[in-house]
This record gives C-alpha cells, sequence and structure tokens, in this order.
C-alpha cells in the first residue's frame, strides 16, 4: 500500500489510492516461466533403440512429440538411436525434457532424461 502526504503539519493529508497486487501463492508469472526455464541447467532427452517399434512409426512420434522436428532429423535421430543404440533427441529445460521423455514413452518408445554436459 502507498502513503503519500501533501502540505505539512498536523492533518490534511492526502492518501492514495492503495495498489494491490494480486497474486496466487506458489503460481509463477508467464515472464517467470520464461525466464527461468531460459536460466535452468540443459537436459538431454535420449532415445533408446528397441526391438518392437517400426522405424517409420519413431519417426512419425518423434515428429508429433518434438515440437518443430522435421522429417530429416527425425529419421536421423531413428537411425542413430537403432545403429548406435542410444540418440539425442533434443537438449532443453528439465521441465520440457521430463515432458517430451513422458510423451514418448506414451508412445511405446523408450527414452530417458539426463543432464546435458556443457550448453544448449
Amino acid at each position: 500500500m502507498t502513503i503519500s502526504t501533501m502540505g505539512s503539519g498536523k492533518g490534511g493529508g492526502l492518501l492514495d489510492k492503495p495498489t494491490i497486487e494480486k497474486t496466487t501463492p506458489g503460481r509463477e508469472s508467464e515472464f517467470d516461466l520464461r525466464k527461468s526455464r531460459k536460466t535452468s541447467p540443459p537436459y538431454r532427452v535420449m532415445l533408446h533403440n528397441d526391438d518392437h517399434n517400426k522405424r517409420e512409426y519413431v519417426v512419425q512420434v518423434l515428429m508429433k512429440v518434438i515440437p518443430g522436428m522435421t522429417v530429416d532429423n527425425a529419421v536421423n535421430i531413428m537411425q542413430e538411436a537403432h545403429y548406435n543404440g542410444l540418440s539425442v533427441v533434443i537438449i532443453c529445460p528439465q521441465i520440457d525434457a521430463e515432458d517430451h521423455c513422458m510423451q514418448l514413452r506414451g508412445n511405446g518408445l523408450l527414452s530417458s532424461v539426463e543432464p546435458a554436459r556443457g550448453g544448449c
């Protein structure tokens, strides 16, 4: 609350209308979320090879789950996981990485999340 007085002496002061900020405890503003995501340490979403899903299906799921994923990138990620057993899908803030991992798992793909060393 802001209080200001005009004039001097006793009385005669004028009170400004109080300013009340409405916040919900435990909730971050959209700006705070963007800021914390930019400054949070990066995490890798890893795709593991499996013997159950067809390659075409893996590509489709990657494109559905990961924002901005192109066919070419999805194919490269799928092939790397197929031949090497593991591939990095995306590097992003932990909250997003965990969400992507859960979506991949929800579509039957084997995935995990790990801290990324270095930067994004």
